[in-house]
């Protein structure tokens, strides 16, 4: 059975017509149309459509070569990411490092089989499908941030502090089991979607600029459940998609408590997933850290200081220790990925619609 042609043509890249019909030809016997570009600048006109993500180009041809192509398609990087594959007579390794260099994904040999080409590209595809994964993924935590004004650069944080933090438990042997490269990536990629609930709560809620009522207010603590069953629904309907469960996980769990008193579910200790208790720290850093429209940011210090009295009560001790490692780099992150002055809100810390008259209450004493 032959597959389904690509949602995007493969541009190939050759001099040689002939050449560059086989390839056509061969590549239409799997399923995949194509479209010829006969030299580099030809070819950087139809990648500037953005109509062409997979290319394959020979290395030997005049003026602009194949390295020389890929280089200038690294360079100037638009329309998303281009898998490029180059084809060569030869195989010296100065050639294939000379390749890799430049930027290429892949690097095939002539002749080469055409079932070899196949299973290159099927690779290719995997890749641009990651990386547009992961931008569905930012696409939607940014729409749902947008309500409450926070900015694209607070999911940059919260994702860059999720990683500073899993990559530092996968140190420790307790963790070993549990977190790998996979583990990593995901929590990565998953981390933005942790508000993602905020798309259910009402504007006259979400936006209110006075106290919240306790009714409004419980209705503000179902974010998390909302966003964890939506999560949870589309986990169900594509068991294929693994992130789905961590991101299901983080959004239903990171409002939690260590000793219980969290949100929605009251879970406890260990009842709360590795993932959720890692973006608590990361979300209640960010938090204290940023402008808030009721008070300027915390320093970096004072920060430190709270999430280190929270302890055994709002956060895993482990995990407070790991972050307390890791200090210096979270303050280096948010330093290069700081943002001007804005009406920025958050869970964790209150509003001035919230009741609190300390600094210590301010911080840790309701589940928000």
């Amino acid at each position: 059975m032959k597959k389904e042609p690509s949602p995007v043509p493969i541009l190939v890249v050759d001099d040689d017509p002939i050449a560059a019909e086989t390839l056509c030809y061969a590549l239409s016997q799997f399923g995949y149309s194509s479209v010829i570009a006969l030299n580099g600048m030809e070819a950087l006109e139809h990648i500037r459509t953005g109509n062409y993500r997979i290319v394959i180009s020979d290395v030997e041809m005049p003026e602009m070569n194949g390295i020389d192509l890929c280089r200038e398609i690294r360079r100037r990087g638009s329309c998303g990411y281009t898998y490029v594959i180059l084809l060569t007579g030869r195989s010296d390794t100065a050639s294939v490092v000379a390749g890799l260099d430049a930027g290429a994904d892949d690097y095939i040999a002539k002749p080469f089989s055409p079932r070899e080409m196949q299973m290159r590209i099927r690779a290719g595809e995997r890749i641009l499908l990651l990386e547009s994964r992961d931008l569905m993924i930012f696409a939607l935590a940014k729409l749902a941030d947008s309500r409450d004004h926070d900015t694209g650069s607070h999911l940059d944080r919260i994702r860059e502090f999720s990683r500073l933090l899993t990559l530092e438990l996968s140190t420790w042997p307790e963790y070993q089991a549990l977190i790998d490269g996979i583990y990593i990536q995901s929590i990565y990629e998953t981390s933005p979607l942790h508000d993602i609930g905020k798309v259910g709560i009402p504007d006259r809620i979400l936006l209110k600029p006075g106290k919240l009522t306790e009714a409004e207010f419980a209705i503000m603590t179902q974010h998390a459940k909302i966003g964890g069953d939506t999560l949870q629904a589309v986990a169900d309907a594509h068991p294929e998609a693994v992130f789905l469960r961590m991101a299901h996980e983080i959004a239903m769990t990171h409002h939690e408590r260590w000793d219980g008193t969290g949100y929605p579910n009251g879970l406890a200790g260990e009842e709360i997933p590795l993932c959720g208790r890692i973006v608590a720290i990361a979300d209640v850093y960010d938090a204290l850290t940023s402008h808030r429209v009721y008070k300027p940011a915390f320093d970096h210090q004072k920060a430190v200081n709270i999430i280190r009295e929270g302890a055994g009560s709002h956060f895993d001790p482990n995990l407070v220790r790991a972050f307390l490692k890791l200090e210096s780099k979270f303050q280096e992150v948010k330093a290069t990925m700081n943002d001007a002055p804005e009406n920025e809100d958050s869970e964790f810390m209150p509003r001035n619609r919230y009741e609190h008259t300390s600094v210590t209450s301010l911080q840790l004493s309701q589940p928000v």
